[in-house]
């Protein structure tokens, strides 16, 4: 293991990378990240020792417990609904389970929880709600919500009628939460108005019954679709379109994305989401923007070029946009021509901002979806960028340029909003893109973006594969235009900040020109009021949407949540995964506006100052001990993995790039893809067997214990495979068995394994099925596909593994344990 093998890497001998000192300003927890409760020194520097029992190195040393170990540090306290344990940190430091997290609970009534929301698709940090606002600012934690609106489900009812009953004060939706005052009327459960119901209610179109209306769909499930009455149009639906931006200068041309974009296009026409309307186009550009006419009846595609870039216009007022099933055969020609077309354009200038321009001149007629591919910096024309990264600063502890260098592609973001057209950015690139800048087009137009660094067929091969099945999944993806998504809440709630890439139209509606199933969006929340007029309290998402047959249609989802005066409650409902997932987007915004130093002395303390309040409020105070409520046992360490991860580490080499668009998925993605960047799942896959594991179409897939995410865990003789949800590495010891390297990789030793290896053969064993049904498995719980990169012990790209093992001390932050000692030095105080 070159400088690691025997042990962990030495303390860092300097202030560099560590905690920041506290800054002057922090803020208010009102919208933004907690103030430091008072001045806080930075996280000690030097080697702190090991816990007693526990010997450093990096393999093959497990954490040994005793019974009295296990038992000695939980205190149990009884609350409404059930118990909740205090558990010593410090005493009990494996605490990550075999098995996934499972969200808590709301403590509702048993028929509220089996109608409540699922949360896959609707979370808030705190599953039972503060009755006021003094009570959650004792609570020290945030109160938020997290929302993934448009996931793929496997069921979801969608009601049929001409009539979609709502309140008349507050327009929301009738669900499951409602109370029936009688057989015609029903009290709102976010405003308490009482309604009356419409005759049509009355009957039940699944049962074919009179007279039931709490037996109807809308009123037995939490999230259900409505196929939308023609009072919900402004305007005829929109038709699917779908226009390409392709850059095709020097540096494009030299990575071979053409040659992947137009394969998977032509493989995944016939399947793109649309109906007999779709309609399709095709832009590329370098320093000047090429057009192509595909009109019906042309034996070839048609080139139009204008170089003008200060002042665009389009060459021809039809046919630039074409119907995919009319002119199907000339977008297949140009398919097969594109990559040769340009094969010796040695062009380097990117003209991007004059293609948006026109693309938004394209589009304005219908709206749609933009797809642009871009690897470069923009050079000519509107937009234009200067390389802004300096190389030498990667590892520093002053992060600049993490906000946008000019407004101009967001003031581009917004036009292309207000007529319906979203943008989503693909970077491949070869050198600093300024991804900064560049993604505020997707961001602001309900856009997505994707990132691609080191592409290329031969240097990059993991890239491209992974492009290739992105790009397949993109383009095949449901899809929604023209949307609007709208949250509501009991009274005495209030929605006061957004996460996610939209652009908000009003206090609490977000405009979405495209939605996509991939999207995942979080609010802030504050109470205004004290909730005393229910015990639960509820909020409601509706979407509205155009479908791509062109429905008009609404999702509604809507979560039901208990109220509570009790504290020790609040603890025991506390969400982790869900209040790191809402730091994580608090913090994006404070590096950007502020530092990454305010950022990461903002998430400690919020860590530090919800331990000490608990430890004041109800643990009491043990000597030596780090008492947390059993429901927030991996918070500190999950604050640890933010705190390790490419958006926030300082004093690690770092790509301004990468950084910022970790920062942009943090920001945009749905809480399970961001729980798995933050704290990826580990296995051992060394020694797989068939005990516990599940049959699924005839195929056995085993099912290994989640590991922690430490070098004790590792043993030389074994293999392990981690996944981040955005790729997977197996990283195999230098002992591993002979018969391993067979059956497994197909090599006859250790020292056969390539330097390079991006997948495993298909080989005729046990131990070959086993190892592959496991990682199919995981690849198909992942929307996007994961790339799998093989990597020996002694490799130059061990790190690439090894930089995920959050619990141990790293060359600019400290081991889990060394964390653990700040936050009880700190919360004692």
């Amino acid at each position: 293991m070159g400088q690691y093998q025997g042990g962990l890497p030495p303390p860092p001998s300097s202030q560099q990378g560590g905690m920041p000192p506290p800054p002057t300003s922090m803020g208010q927890f009102q919208g933004g990240l907690p103030p430091p409760g008072q001045q806080r020194p930075p996280l000690p520097q030097g080697g702190m020792p090991p816990p007693q029992g526990q010997q450093p190195g990096m393999y093959g040393q497990q954490m040994q417990q005793t019974p009295n170990d296990l038992a000695s540090p939980f205190g149990r306290l009884t609350v409404a609904g059930g118990e909740s344990r205090a558990i010593n940190l410090l005493q009990n430091r494996n605490i990550c389970p075999p098995e996934p997290v499972e969200p808590p609970k709301a403590n509702l009534r048993d028929d509220l929880k089996k109608v409540n929301t699922s949360p896959d698709l609707f979370r808030c940090t705190l599953t039972t709600l503060p009755q006021n606002q003094n009570l959650l600012n004792k609570c020290k934690l945030p109160l938020g919500i997290l929302l993934h609106p448009f996931k793929d489900l496997s069921h979801l009812p969608v009601i049929t009628s001409s009539v979609i009953v709502r309140c008349r004060s507050c327009r929301t939706y009738i669900n499951p939460f409602v109370t029936f005052i009688d057989s015609r009327r029903w009290k709102c459960n976010l405003c308490y108005r009482v309604n009356d119901l419409p005759e049509e209610f009355m009957y039940n179109p699944l049962t074919k019954s009179y007279g039931e209306p709490h037996k109807r769909p809308e009123v037995q499930n939490s999230t259900i679709e409505f196929i939308a009455p023609s009072e919900y149009m402004l305007r005829p639906p929109q038709p699917a379109v779908y226009l390409f931006v392709l850059d095709v200068s020097h540096s494009a041309v030299e990575m071979g994305y053409l040659h992947s974009f137009c394969r998977v296009l032509l493989d995944e026409l016939e399947r793109f989401p649309g109906d007999a309307r779709t309609a399709i186009g095709f832009l590329t550009f370098d320093k000047v923007l090429h057009f192509y006419n595909l009109a019906e009846g042309l034996s070839q595609p048609q080139m139009l070029i204008v170089s003008d870039t200060e002042d665009v216009f389009l060459p021809s007022p039809d046919n630039l946009l074409v119907n995919l099933q009319e002119s199907k055969e000339l977008i297949q020609d140009l398919l097969h021509q594109l990559p040769e077309m340009f094969a010796d354009n040695t062009e380097t200038h990117s003209a991007l901002g004059p293609a948006l321009q026109v693309a938004h001149k394209l589009m304005t007629p219908t709206g749609g979806r933009v797809c642009v591919f871009q690897s470069c910096l923009p050079s000519l024309g509107p937009g234009a960028l200067k390389p802004r990264e300096d190389p030498n600063q990667r590892a520093g502890t002053d992060v600049q340029h993490l906000g946008p260098a000019t407004d101009f592609y967001k003031r581009m973001a917004l036009e292309c909003a207000g007529q319906q057209i979203a943008v989503d950015m693909f970077f491949m690139p070869g050198q600093y893109t300024d991804i900064a800048t560049l993604s505020g087009v997707a961001k602001y137009s309900g856009g997505a973006t994707f990132y691609f660094p080191g592409f290329h067929p031969v240097r990059g091969p993991a890239q491209v594969t992974r492009f290739e099945r992105d790009l397949r999944r993109y383009l095949t993806r449901k899809i929604g235009f023209e949307a609007v998504m709208r949250i509501r809440c009991t009274r005495g709630l209030s929605i006061h900040t957004f996460h996610g890439n939209f652009f908000v139209r009003s206090t609490d509606l977000l405009s979405l020109p495209n939605v996509n199933p991939d999207a995942g969006f979080a609010m802030q929340v504050s109470i205004e009021e004290a909730l005393v007029d229910s015990s639960t309290a509820c909020f409601q998402a509706a979407l509205l949407y155009t479908s791509s047959k062109g429905e008009r249609r609404i999702r509604v989802h809507t979560m039901a949540l208990p109220v509570s005066s009790n504290i020790t409650e609040i603890y025991a409902g506390a969400d982790q995964q869900a209040v790191v997932c809402l730091l994580a987007r608090m913090a994006v915004d404070r590096s950007i506006m502020s530092s990454i130093r305010d950022a990461r002395e903002a998430v400690i303390n919020a860590c530090i100052d919800c331990l000490a309040q608990y430890r004041n409020s109800v643990a009491g105070q043990q000597l030596g001990a780090l008492m947390a409520p059993w429901s927030l046992r991996m918070f500190p360490l999950y604050i640890l993995a933010l705190l390790k991860h490419p958006a926030f580490r300082l004093g690690t080499s770092t790509r301004l790039d990468d950084r910022v668009n970790t920062m942009n998925q943090l920001k945009a993605l749905p809480l399970a893809s961001n729980m798995m960047a933050l704290h990826p799942y580990m296995y051992a896959v060394h020694n797989l067997n068939d005990e516990g594991a599940l049959t699924i179409r005839d195929q056995v897939i085993p099912q290994p214990p989640i590991l922690s995410l430490s070098s004790e865990r590792l043993s030389r003789d074994g293999a392990f495979l981690l996944d981040n949800g955005e790729g997977m590495y197996m990283f195999v010891g230098r002992s591993i068995s002979v018969q391993f390297c067979t059956d497994v990789l197909g090599v006859e030793s250790f020292a056969a394994i390539p330097d390079v290896m991006f997948e495993l053969p298909e080989l005729d064993n046990a131990n070959s099925e086993r190892v592959r049904s496991f990682v199919g498995w995981l690849r198909e719980q992942r929307p996007f596909f994961p790339p799998l990169q093989i990597i020996r012990e002694d490799s130059r790209q061990r790190m690439v593994f090894l930089q995920h093992l959050v619990e141990d001390r790293s060359e600019s932050m400290f081991s889990y344990y060394e964390f653990l000692q700040h936050i009880q030095k700190e919360a004692c105080k």
